[in-house]
């Protein structure tokens, strides 16, 4: 299984900040952390089950997308922008 690591505020909403998930790309685990935690539906992935512009997914330090292959020992960090004045 991936590891799936959020950071605030996903990670109140989600309950923690460490979900193990199954899936072979990063959509399907995105899907899976969904399901797992549905307080969180809509917050990184959009209606369309793709990632929200406003949030970068990393596997294992790289920038990556639904397409990404993942696999059992990685590491898919979810980061929402953060902005302020």
């Amino acid at each position: 299984m991936a590891l799936v690591m959020l950071r605030a505020p996903l990670a109140d909403l989600a309950g923690g900040r460490e979900h193990p998930v199954d899936g072979a790309t990063v959509k399907e685990a995105l899907v899976a952390l969904e399901r797992t935690c549905p307080n969180i539906s809509g917050w990184v992935l959009d209606e369309r089950r793709t990632i929200r512009t406003h949030v970068n997914v990393y596997v294992n330090g790289e920038l990556a997308r639904e397409e990404t292959a993942v696999g059992d020992s990685d590491r898919i960090h979810v980061l929402p922008a953060i902005s302020g004045g």
